[in-house]
């Protein structure tokens, strides 16, 4: 038996877009997979936690602390979100 993602990548992009909108205050963030933190001013090691925090919460996932620490950009981000959300059988 196949299993799917419940959730496409551009799915998660569209989620992650709107969290660090909120987090960061401006609405004319637009998220690639090659940003990473010195691309977003305030993008600090408080907001990393808080982004993390975030998206636990909007995805309704764990993200486990050893593979956060390794993040390197917003690409990584949307992996690991993929890695972690719930996956169904078709």
């Amino acid at each position: 038996m196949e299993v799917i993602q419940v959730m496409s990548a551009d799915a998660v992009t569209v989620g992650l877009t709107q969290i660090f909108r909120e987090a960061f205050d401006d609405d004319s963030i637009v998220l690639n997979r090659d940003m990473a933190a010195k691309d977003i001013e305030g993008w600090d090691s408080m907001a990393h936690v808080r982004l993390i925090l975030a998206i636990e919460r909007h995805f309704r996932v764990r993200l486990p602390s050893t593979k956060v620490a390794g993040l390197k950009n917003v690409g990584d981000m949307i992996e690991l979100i993929n890695s972690c959300l719930p996956r169904q059988h078709p």
